[in-house]
């Protein structure tokens, strides 16, 4: 039990066996999806995702749906997320850039998988609260950044994986430029609320392939920050 305080109002925090037992019934959903990366799998249940959603939403959590959060963001639905991140072919000790922290539950599987993971988010009352929260369930291994996607994190480059979980018209030369020869970088693309997933490799500093991986439904990736007023 993790007990948490924020604006004078305490949240108490259980994962419970019920909560556990509607994982397990996720990941055989997701497995019926066709997620097959095992690692993938044990991540999803492992991380609390009732944890990362107001309470309001808490007990629909294990739903494979899409969920709202602060500063009009969503929460991806858990077959999005373990699609993106069987796209990576996570090894253990790789260095993955996530633009676009959220909720941080993302990051949270990526680091449950054991990467070093570094997130960006652009909404700064969205950073300062997800970055305050990680720590305090137990993932104080993520390093989060406040600032503008577009840009990447040059500092903390090459990355071995990057991932994208805003739907993009481009993808930002930067993003090529911070991936290491023989990374993998996954974004979602498109001019509709559909997004076609694509996976990129890059096979050389000259060379980079594209696969396209199917259509989901991503809020924009924007440039810039957002300052809290």
């Amino acid at each position: 039990m993790i007990k948490l305080q924020s604006n004078n109002k305490v949240r108490v925090y259980v994962d419970n066996y019920r909560h556990k037992g509607l994982r397990q019934k996720l990941v055989k959903e997701l497995e019926a999806l066709g997620i097959r990366d095992r690692r993938v799998l044990l991540a999803i249940n492992a991380v609390p995702r009732h944890f990362f959603l107001d309470t309001a939403f808490a007990e629909l959590a294990y739903q494979n749906r899409a969920f709202p959060i602060e500063a009009a963001q969503t929460i991806s639905h858990p077959y999005t997320v373990a699609f993106q991140t069987e796209l990576l072919e996570i090894e253990r000790g790789d260095k993955v850039l996530e633009i676009g922290t959220g909720s941080g539950f993302q990051a949270c599987i990526l680091a449950q998988m054991g990467a070093k993971v570094y997130s960006i988010e652009r909404q700064e009352k969205l950073f300062n609260k997800t970055s305050a929260f990680l720590p305090q369930i137990g993932f104080r291994q993520i390093r989060t950044l406040f600032g503008d996607g577009y840009k990447g994190a040059p500092m903390f480059a090459p990355f071995d994986k990057i991932i994208v979980t805003a739907g993009a018209h481009e993808v930002p030369r930067a993003l090529f430029d911070q991936l290491a020869v023989g990374g993998k970088l996954v974004i979602p693309m498109g001019d509709t609320e559909q997004k076609e997933m694509l996976l990129y490799t890059k096979i050389s500093d000259r060379e980079i392939t594209c696969e396209k991986q199917g259509m989901f439904e991503f809020v924009p990736f924007l440039k810039g920050i957002s300052k809290s007023n």
